[in-house]
């Protein structure tokens, strides 16, 4: 769970230092219940203005990884 919760908060990190808020951002509950969880991340959410600044920043960081 801890590395789940470490991987939410770099993306809600990386995603706000870009200008984005998913407001719908966080661990799935689900995911995280039973004998072997699986601690999936849930993007959400969004409206139309926020997924095009997804798309945005997306876009501006295809030089930087490659």
């Amino acid at each position: 769970m801890g590395d789940a919760e470490r991987a939410w908060a770099e993306l809600r990190d990386a995603l706000k230092a870009a200008g984005v808020t998913l407001p719908s951002l966080g661990l799935d509950a689900a995911s995280c219940a039973g004998s072997a969880p699986l601690a999936w991340i849930d993007l959400g959410r969004c409206n139309v203005a926020t997924a095009r600044a997804l798309a945005t920043a997306l876009r501006a960081g295809q030089g930087a990884a490659r």
